[in-house]
């Protein structure tokens, strides 16, 4: 791979050895790990991918579960290509000067965090922060830090060299880079220490190995699969590396549907969405982190079949299906039929989820709540996803996911049949909570109480009839 404009050869690597640790064996020691789980950003590091508005954007992304090999032929840049000490890069230096360091630990993750929304095409100067103070008077989205944590400096120093960087000056070899095209995903097969690390060159040759290969371990953004190898060890005995193959990352918009390529990042979905999918435009700012955002999947969030994970209530609620694809051919399948069990679904060995299928028109009415301990890049505790068709005061209509409250993402039937054919008032939305309130089988954790995350789905409701209806006394 290309790291810091010097061609830099990934052999001898394991297969499953991550790109933080690729770059400190190589001496560039300023990406750091703090988490291993890609929360606290303090290895973020800039990789060049496809743009949509200029053919090259700078993209962070979280090294710690980034595999050294899923970037052969691809460039990177880290904190140390991005200035010197004599002439650091204008994001360095803002934080310098403004006091956004203390111990520096998490500094170089910042500063690439940083550059890669400093360098964003679309960045534009406005006339003042915007309501919600997350968005500076240069444009700067502070969104762009969510994955970045910082244990002693404390955030307004941090934000104020955010809000103060300018525009790349015309030189700026970044900047001009992003003129020029990405590289292409490069062909691999590498083995090492008897395991093989496989990028296919189409998706007909990754069905053929898949078939072949029916234990193997699909790789995709790896958000979930790195923090297995990092945190449990984790050695996959062949890995399949999907996340580049161009048949899964299409984005089609038709006029009975919108079909989402499997591989295509949460970041990559939502710029190209542009809102056309409310729902999902709720779910994006609190899935995750955007560091996280820019390599994690929806093929992967549902591959997992984890319980837990966020898009699974809102595509239930928008009533999409999954398209699994293998070297026989493909067959769609309703989500709300896919799930089976604790992380298990009805993907056959050698099947890939191929495209996530979400059918038009959309409910008009529609609203995705995160119950968790953070107001972002935090697990939820509970998630319900609202979808209403509402005509002249009566519920013609209501899908409803639900996530965290069951071994698996489940709708909810009952809530949904009390609802239907009822008048939007708030005492058929009291009776419908308290069915709400029974639904799934919710369980003690260490992140929520049984009793807790039933409370929440019951209140979920009555807030959604709150927000919809603009009554006093609505929840916060």
């Amino acid at each position: 791979m290309t790291v810091n404009g010097k061609s830099t050869p990934i052999s001898p690597a394991a297969t499953h050895t991550t790109l933080l640790d690729f770059l400190r064996e190589h001496g560039l020691t300023g990406c750091k790990e703090g988490c291993a789980e890609g929360e606290c950003g303090a290895c973020s590091v800039l990789v060049a991918r496809p743009g949509r508005i200029e053919p090259t954007e700078w993209v962070a992304v979280n090294a710690c579960l980034t595999p050294a090999l899923a970037l052969e032929g691809q460039e990177v840049v880290t904190a140390e290509g991005l200035g010197t000490v004599a002439a650091p890069h204008p994001v360095q230096r803002e934080l310098a000067v403004r006091g956004g360091s203390q111990c520096g630990y998490c500094t170089p993750g910042f500063v690439c965090s940083m550059a890669a929304e400093y360098y964003r095409p679309d960045r534009t100067v406005t006339d003042d922060v915007c309501a919600h103070g997350e968005t500076g008077p240069n444009g700067f989205d502070l969104h762009a830090l969510s994955g970045n944590l910082c244990r002693c400096t404390g955030y307004r120093p941090i934000r104020d060299a955010a809000y103060a960087v300018g525009a790349p000056a015309e030189d700026d070899a970044l900047a001009r880079r992003r003129e020029a095209d990405a590289p292409e995903p490069a062909a691999t097969d590498f083995s090492s220490e008897g395991r093989r690390f496989v990028r296919p060159a189409s998706l007909a040759e990754a069905l053929r190995l898949l078939r072949d290969h029916p234990d193997a371990t699909v790789l995709a953004g790896n958000t979930d699969l790195g923090v297995e190898a990092n945190i449990r060890g984790l050695r996959a005995e062949y890995t399949l590396a999907v996340d580049r193959l161009p048949e899964l990352r299409e984005l089609l918009i038709g006029a009975d549907r919108i079909e989402l390529g499997a591989a295509l990042t949460l970041t990559e979905l939502e710029r190209g969405l542009a809102g056309r999918v409310p729902l999902l435009s709720e779910l994006f700012p609190q899935f995750a982190s955007r560091l996280i955002r820019n390599a994690a999947t929806l093929g992967g969030n549902l591959g997992t079949g984890s319980p837990i994970g966020d898009a699974p209530p809102v595509l239930l609620a928008l009533e999409a299906s999954v398209v699994l694809a293998a070297a026989e051919g493909e067959r769609e399948v309703a989500l709300a039929d896919y799930f089976t069990g604790y992380r298990s679904s009805v993907r056959r060995p050698g099947e890939l989820i191929r495209s996530v299928r979400i059918p038009l028109p959309l409910a008009p009415v529609a609203a995705f709540h995160k119950i968790a301990k953070r107001r972002f890049d935090d697990i939820s505790s509970v998630a319900v996803a609202f979808a209403l068709d509402i005509d002249d005061g009566v519920v013609r209509r209501v899908r409803i996911g639900l996530g965290g409250v069951a071994v698996t993402p489940v709708r909810a039937y009952a809530t949904e049949a009390a609802l239907e054919g009822r008048p939007w008032t708030e005492a058929a939305v009291a009776a419908a909570s308290d069915i709400l309130h029974g639904e799934g089988t919710p369980l003690d954790d260490h992140r929520a109480s049984a009793r807790y995350r039933s409370a929440m789905l019951g209140e979920s409701l009555r807030k959604l009839f709150f927000d919809t209806t603009e009554t006093e006394g609505v929840l916060s």
